[in-house]
């Protein structure tokens, strides 16, 4: 274990011994390491076999949170590692893409639809990614997609 990332799971109050298990806060070190953007924390975690469906307090699993730092690296190695990228939050219904389109992280909705995300998941409000975008980029990515019928 490099010694960064012992650093981190001591800072966090994770165990060095049982790295995958939450703190004593009731949190998740890959959610939290996915918040953060920690790509490194977050691979370390995923050769170490963390359980991938793991959800924080508001029912996200750590892709939300990856999107959420705006982390394409955490992105990529939770998508390759085998995550639902259309994990529902229990709350809203709102899936990682709802959360980046809505938020006008483009690069992020960008990524997401490119590993196959679906754009015509609704929340519980019946809203879609294209219902909530917020930049004109991630307006024109999504209508092609509607379009097209993907």
């Amino acid at each position: 274990m490099k010694p960064e990332i012992r650093d981190w799971l001591q800072n966090n109050y994770f165990s060095v011994a049982r790295p995958v298990l939450k703190n004593s806060a009731d949190i998740y070190p890959l959610i939290l390491a996915s918040q953060q953007g920690r790509s490194d924390v977050v691979r370390f975690l995923i050769e170490q076999n963390a359980v991938l469906d793991v959800l924080d307090q508001y029912g996200n699993n750590a892709l939300w949170a990856a999107c959420y730092a705006d982390n394409s690296d955490c992105i990529d190695a939770l998508i390759n590692a085998g995550i639902d990228i259309n994990h529902q939050n229990s709350a809203s219904g709102a899936t990682a893409l709802i959360f980046a389109a809505s938020s006008g992280r483009e690069k992020v909705v960008e990524q997401l639809l490119a590993a196959g995300a679906g754009p015509g998941l609704k929340t519980h409000d019946d809203f879609t990614a294209l219902d909530l975008a917020s930049t004109r980029k991630i307006l024109k990515s999504l209508s092609k997609l509607v379009k097209s019928g993907d």
